[in-house]
């Protein structure tokens, strides 16, 4: 079967980062990451292409197909909605296949009050007004018309609160309050207009527009009706997403429709149901099969960091009692990195004064023996400095300060501590 070579750009908001970790470890897939501005995606997709003119700039299209054509380019996977818009317009030149819906669903999605036009005889679309209306019933709730990320919205409880908002703000909707539960909803549509899932969540603990913790929610026959009464009105192809709020008699209404990765799909994935990857082998022509997982699933999220070490090593010494073995478990976190160095070529000595047989140590952890290329196995009363060879690009990890004080001392090479480990990790 083909391989297919996947660009996500740009690469590096939360939706960029959901859609590497659904491709990365696929066989089939190769997936790569863009940005016109550096920022996390450089972090964490394995190979990254920066500096690329923004959308607008009259030479990117020629220079994103020169990206294209070098990396053998199969699908761009859009991220933003803007992006996903000009994607969807000039798909013609562009030469690779767009994973995003087309032209018309793009702009109608993009413009909230082109959605609300196309839907405005439906009971889930929330009662709307006018800035002229005097008659206006507080709160209610505003919103740009072309935005995303809960950027600009407010609830406003007075006229002089909505004076002093469209003061600032030129395109704007009013809504009703809606002070309820709030829903996003993941769906997939496949090449034929077919809705195959639709995947209802909760909108909790929400940060800078990201839900940081959601859980699955059941698929409801109201929840259910207003996706088809969507798929039904717009032409969708792979992913797509909508948000609803319920009001005040817990009637869910809509508050808009994207056609771009949401970065919380991530939830459904851990049940089987991988939006990006569908898409992919959508796009590719291919007929797709879901395996759903009914149970529930709770999505709780955190600031993760990630690190690069501008540090050039051939060799790790490593410690092995409370370094790789910590407080009677094995540390996950320092054998991704020994993997991630036997990998790369990277020699893994293993330095230990483990009073216990080692070997049967290793194998009551179930840790290979051959992990390691080499083990140095002391006495109580030797030197850990003494023994690694001075000349080697080398770095030294024990948890003990006075281990890497003398190893410092005398070799002259990094030490790290345990808790280090995961800005040495990929």
């Amino acid at each position: 079967m083909k391989k297919y070579n996947v660009l996500v750009f740009p690469c590096g908001a939360e939706n960029a980062l959901e859609i590497y970790e659904a491709l990365k470890s696929n066989v089939l897939i190769d997936v790569a990451g863009a940005s016109s501005i550096d920022d996390h995606g450089k972090f964490a997709f394995e190979k990254y292409i920066g500096g690329l003119p923004y959308i607008f700039d009259p030479n990117f299209i020629e220079q994103f197909n020169k990206i294209i054509a070098d990396n053998e380019i199969d699908f761009i996977f859009p991220t933003h909605d803007t992006v996903a818009l000009f994607f969807s317009e000039n798909r013609e030149r562009i030469n690779a296949k767009i994973i995003c819906s087309d032209y018309e669903t793009a702009l109608i999605c993009r413009e909230k009050s082109k959605t609300f036009a196309l839907f405005k005889d439906e009971f889930f679309i929330p009662q709307s007004f006018d800035l002229s209306n005097q008659d206006i019933t507080y709160p209610v709730f505003v919103k740009p018309n072309i935005g995303e990320g809960a950027k600009g919205t407010a609830i406003i409880n007075s006229s002089s609160e909505l004076n002093f908002y469209s003061e600032h703000q030129d395109d704007f909707l009013i809504h009703e309050y809606l002070p309820g539960l709030e829903l996003t909803v993941d769906c997939f549509t496949d090449r034929h207009g077919k809705l195959r899932f639709i995947g209802p969540r909760t909108r909790e603990r929400i940060k800078m527009g990201i839900s940081f913790h959601s859980e699955s929610y059941p698929l409801t026959s109201e929840v259910s009706h207003i996706a088809t009464s969507i798929n039904n009105k717009l032409s969708f192809r792979g992913l797509w997403f909508f948000q609803l709020k319920q009001n005040s008699k817990k009637q869910f209404k809509l508050l808009e429709v994207s056609t771009r990765c949401a970065g919380t799909m991530s939830l459904y994935r851990q049940l089987g149901v991988n939006f990006p990857l569908l898409s992919v082998f959508d796009a590719a022509d291919l007929d797709v099969e879901i395996l759903y997982n009914e149970n529930k699933i709770v999505l709780d999220r955190c600031l993760y960091t990630r690190f690069i070490q501008h540090l050039y090593f051939t060799t790790v010494y490593i410690d092995f009692d409370d370094t790789i073995i910590v407080n009677s478990k094995v540390n996950f976190h320092a054998l991704k990195f020994l993997y991630q160095c036997v990998e790369q070529g990277i020699k893994v000595v293993l330095i230990t004064r483990h009073e216990k047989d080692l070997t049967k140590t290793l194998s009551e952890k179930r840790i290979a023996y051959n992990l390691f290329d080499e083990i140095i196995h002391l006495k109580q009363n030797e030197c850990k400095g003494d023994c690694i060879v001075k000349e080697r690009d080398a770095i030294f990890i024990d948890n003990a300060f006075k281990e890497r004080k003398i190893v410092k001392s005398k070799c002259n090479i990094p030490v790290f501590d345990v808790d280090a480990i995961q800005s040495l990790t990929l």
